[in-house]
């Protein structure tokens, strides 16, 4: 998203107008308002950009925090990270030029993390931008972080082998999606990308061919994390990440568990964010999400101080939900993360048959088999509320419970086979069998095809991948249409691997319109975000739009601190701690 030409309090650059947001009771119980959109500045002050963090109301030092997940983590390696799950431990042992303050309830403050500031733009085009590293940054070893290790983690993102990560920023350098034939990593290790140069020690530069304006933000992702060259080994590095947060990885049994400890080298004075409370973070791989939940729940021993990142199943909502004794261990929050039925756009390429799929969902059963209001709401948009000039309509009108009528009329007798990739975890294996009777009675034949989960993100992302469908998930990396329809449906960043594009949609005349509306003026931009959502809808149905998650978490009764992060919709722990 552009920053509005505006000034909010505190001398900082606003970019989102709020909405506002409450829990409310419907009769049901609990639930959120899944209208909010998100409140958003960009700080210009160098001291909000400064350390420590501001302390957490109540929070105690030590203890061991454990979060507790069916599936592994796909990436460790900041570059390659884009899991959702990965996001949310990566600042814990990795630092960005740019981060979010975040209050948890949709204000967001964009400010400097390993940067002085969140940018100057040099010309005031947007086409240069120059970030001043703070001093007193370290890496775990005690050495200083220079512009130098920030632009090396910037250039091995362009190598094809460490796939998988945020594209922005060498999309953006080599003025192409096709960036890794721009510009080759393995035969320049000792150089930088064009447009990317450390003048000094402490300056990083940048210099775009086109105007760049959303640049603060793409550097707050991952792609920003230093490394140094030494350091570097390959697609290794996911095992062993090397540290400039405030923790380090300590041990990883790869698949079974994590344990990040202390990095004594991290300083808080340069910190504006993360906090250092428990003596370690333990991420637990491998109990279902019912026997996280469960194990939560029963608060013993160790649990105590833990947290289901799996959020509550659908099997114990009610339970959750009904016990006032866990009110206190509850998290409930909007979040503006968006799940399709992704549709292979290389293999379905008839439209009927895309719209017939449209047509053919039970959004409403689909909510209620993951548990209800708590855990979901029915989308029938591209964009999720939360985004920035949001418009709701429904491309192809099937009520809540879908049209299988109109669904078999587009069909003509046609029994469309199609093979759904499904994630071998508890909650896609419960979804692929709804979707299976839902689209089976509508017409379609359909085979379940089972994707291990900790690979799915990568297979899918393949462009030869062998599946017609599978379901996919997206929250913006900021909260504007810039950072979901570009990303997701401009057909020239298609790739042999690393496609977040995972419909294959490619269509010139897209394409074009997207570029139109990321020249206009900020301020235009919302409402044709809106208008081509629903073109793209209408007219080539390349996804099937269901539903967008309500987090829902519980956690032990010695877990504190928090929250569900406004960007990705996800439990954050940069303010996490262990109560005495």
């Amino acid at each position: 998203m552009r920053p509005r030409v505006a000034v909010a309090a505190g001398g900082a650059i606003a970019l989102v107008v709020a909405l506002g947001a409450c829990s409310k009771n419907t009769g049901e119980g609990t639930t959120v308002d899944n209208n909010r959109q998100q409140t958003g500045v960009i700080a210009t002050d160098p001291k909000d950009s400064k350390g420590p963090a501001a302390e957490v109301s109540g929070a105690a030092k030590g203890g061991t925090f454990t979060i507790i997940r069916e599936s592994p983590i796909s990436h460790l390696d900041p570059q390659r990270t884009y899991s959702f799950a990965g996001l949310m431990t990566n600042p814990l042992f990795a630092r960005y030029l740019t981060t979010w303050k975040d209050d948890g309830k949709g204000g967001l403050v964009l400010v400097g993390d390993l940067a002085e500031t969140p940018g100057k733009n040099v010309n005031n085009d947007c086409k240069v931008w120059e970030f001043t590293i703070k001093d007193g940054v370290k890496f775990e070893d005690g050495r200083p972080i220079t512009s130098k290790e920030i632009a090396y983690g910037i250039a091995r993102s362009f190598d094809p082998d460490l796939s998988g990560g945020p594209t922005y920023l060498q999309e953006w350098l080599a003025d192409s999606p096709q960036f890794d034939t721009k510009w080759d990593f393995k035969k320049n290790k000792t150089s930088l990308p064009p447009g990317l140069t450390t003048p000094d020690a402490k300056t990083l530069r940048f210099e775009f061919a086109k105007p760049r304006c959303d640049l603060p933000f793409a550097v707050s992702l991952p792609t920003t994390a230093p490394l140094p060259a030494d350091k570097d080994t390959g697609i290794d590095l996911d095992k062993q990440p090397f540290s400039s947060g405030p923790y380090k990885v300590a041990k990883n049994q790869v698949g079974v568990q994590i344990t990040l400890d202390r990095n004594p080298n991290w300083d808080p004075n340069t910190d504006p964010v993360r906090h250092q409370y428990p003596d370690q973070f333990v991420w637990s791989f491998g109990p279902t999400a019912d026997a996280a939940n469960n194990r939560v729940i029963a608060d013993n021993g160790a649990d105590q101080s833990a947290l289901a990142f799996n959020a509550v199943p659908a099997s114990l909502v009610a339970k959750v939900a009904g016990d006032a004794a866990l009110k206190s261990r509850t998290i409930l929050s909007p979040t503006p993360s968006a799940n399709q039925l992704v549709i292979n756009n290389q293999r379905v390429k008839d439209l009927k048959v895309r719209q017939a799929l449209n047509y053919a969902i039970d959004r409403e059963g689909m909510v209620k088999a993951l548990g209800g209001q708590n855990v979901a709401a029915p989308l029938t948009t591209l964009m999720p509320p939360a985004t920035i000039g949001y418009k709701a309509y429904e491309a192809y009108p099937a009520g809540p419970n879908g049209d299988v009528a109109k669904a078999k009329e587009l069909l003509g007798g046609q029994t469309p086979e199609l093979v759904l990739g499904v994630a071998d975890n508890s909650t896609e294996q419960q979804q692929g069998a709804q979707l299976k009777v839902n689209l089976e009675r509508a017409g379609f034949k359909i085979t379940l095809r089972n994707i291990s989960d900790d690979a799915k993100l990568d297979e899918i992302k393949k462009k030869d991948n062998p599946w017609d469908l599978y379901i996919g998930n997206w929250a913006a990396d900021w909260p504007s249409g810039a950072a979901i329809l570009p990303v997701l449906y401009d057909g020239r960043t298609i790739k042999a691997e690393g496609n977040s594009n995972q419909s294959y949609f490619n269509d010139p005349t897209i394409n074009a319109e997207m570029d139109r509306i990321l020249a206009l003026a900020p301020a235009d931009q919302g409402p044709e975000w809106a208008k081509l959502d629903e073109r793209i809808m209408k007219e080539y149905a390349p996804v099937v739009p269901m539903y967008v998650d309500v987090a829902y978490h519980v956690h032990g009764s010695k877990a504190g601190g928090v929250f569900v992060s406004s960007v990705f919709g996800y439990p954050s722990f940069v303010n996490a701690y262990v109560k005495p």
